[in-house]
């Protein structure tokens, strides 16, 4: 399963990436030399017109080898010798700025689209996922607009009723009730234990959505997947687990387990936890990372590396518009949750150990394809929003290195770096890239060794 759904991840993004620089290149009347799928020597092959297509050895990447594109790597890439050719008005080079700018560009735009796509896709067949649960783990007391701050009194663990006289089904009716309920005074009933609270509805589109974001539901204190080479996964943590105590204090749900385990940064804390009804200890070092504070200041906190536990979904169905409209904000999400974690990397907020390889990957894919369809459709979605961001860092091979090469040609009215300068620059990308790949794999070698 797991080899299958890796294939599967890295085949169909590749192609995607790929594809896009294809379509973009025949678009501007570029010379398609060779559309490849992998590195390296070549498996399997065959011409169509003008373009071979190439199956390769090492399924790490690919590449479309387009006429009069100066790019010596490539070639060793392929395992060939470089061939001299005649200029022609359909090389890569003869092209205009914007033409060339396109056809780089539009791999990492089709990888994209494909995860807007999917998640559209997804949301049009399943439904809105909407947490089946009408329990509430946590108001935020400091972010409730004025009149609303009777929420803060409601214990932990109740169970909205009613907002006025609208029935309360799943957590998808307490986000209705606290988004679209009509401005003005509202009754808001909950049980175990009984309870009732005045609030008044803001007007305020903003103060709705303050008012929305305090109010979070029940999460149990559990563990629903383990970040590879995380203080976690080094402990024995398993999905499933379920934690009741930290260093002997008791937790009810998740959010007081993330508060014990944010207040002990690089401590050594002990888990209390049951797994398949029996209780077990496991010792975890955690590690130290900066967050910041409400008021922008820097705070170390610790972190373990585990995702909560998803709990039990009802899916909401919605017309191929609200579709794309989720599509569209899933897909932002992720890329700035992708963005915030390189930043937080570059400026030491998380560990180097985080970044895996080929095999974090593969374990990852097989446990999406283990949760169902749905699941491992997202993570493609996730993974064609990863792809395209990693392609747009500014080094040389990669499309954001070739983008600067365009960027510095147009900055000097056309005249661009000459060969040697490109071949130079290219070779210290490749460099780096060959450097990221051991770094990410001696972090997954690292991790299966327990180090």
């Amino acid at each position: 399963m797991t080899i299958l759904a890796t294939v599967i991840v890295l085949g169909v993004l590749i192609f995607v990436h790929e594809l896009g620089h294809f379509w973009a290149a025949k678009a501007v009347g570029v010379e398609v030399q060779c559309f490849s799928i992998g590195f390296g020597p070549k498996v399997l092959g065959f011409q169509y017109g003008e373009t071979e297509y190439v199956l390769s050895l090492l399924p790490l990447g690919g590449y479309v080898k387009m006429g009069g594109m100066d790019d010596e790597v490539m070639e060793r890439l392929e395992g060939g010798a470089e061939v001299t050719r005649e200029p022609s008005d359909r090389d890569f080079d003869s092209k205009p700025i914007w033409a060339r700018t396109l056809v780089i560009s539009a791999g990492v735009i089709m990888n994209m689209l494909f995860a807007f796509g999917v998640y559209t896709f997804v949301i049009a067949k399943w439904g809105v996922p909407e947490l089946s649960t009408t329990r509430m783990g946590l108001v935020r007391a400091e972010t409730l607009p004025a009149g609303t701050e009777e929420l803060a009194s409601v214990m932990p663990g109740s169970r909205f009723v009613s907002f006025g006289e609208m029935p309360v089904e799943d957590w998808g009716d307490v986000r209705v009730g606290l988004l679209s309920s009509a401005p003005g005074p509202l009754e808001v009933r909950f049980v175990e234990p009984s309870a009732t609270v005045q609030i008044r509805i803001p007007a305020d589109e903003l103060e709705r959505r303050a008012l929305a974001g305090s109010v979070a539901s029940w999460v149990e204190a559990g563990v629903g997947a383990v970040n590879p080479g995380s203080p976690a996964d080094k402990a024995g943590l398993e999905a499933g687990d379920r934690v009741t105590a930290v260093s002997e204090i008791p937790v009810a749900n998740w959010f007081e387990f993330v508060e014990q385990v944010e207040s002990k940064p690089g401590e050594r804390v002990e888990l209390t936890v049951v797994r398949e009804d029996r209780e077990i200890i496991r010792a975890v070092t955690l590690d130290a990372e900066d967050a910041e504070r409400a008021d922008g200041s820097v705070m170390q906190v610790g972190k373990i590396g585990i995702y909560p536990p998803i709990g039990d979904l009802t899916y909401a169905r919605v017309g191929l518009g609200e579709s794309a409209r989720y599509g569209y904000r899933e897909t932002k999400a992720v890329a700035g949750a992708i963005l915030g974690f390189l930043r937080q990397l570059v400026t030491g907020g998380v560990s180097p150990r985080s970044v895996g390889s080929i095999v974090t990957i593969g374990e990852a894919s097989g446990q999406a394809a283990a949760a169902g369809m749905d699941s491992f459709l997202r993570f493609m979605g996730m993974f064609s929003v990863n792809l395209a961001i990693l392609n747009l860092l500014p080094i040389p091979v990669l499309d954001g290195g070739h983008l600067v090469f365009l960027g510095i040609e147009a900055i000097r009215g056309g005249r661009g770096l000459t060969l040697e300068q490109k071949l130079r620059w290219s070779n210290v990308g490749f460099l780096i890239v060959v450097a990221i790949m051991l770094w990410a794999l001696s972090n997954d070698f690292l991790r299966l060794l327990g180090i």
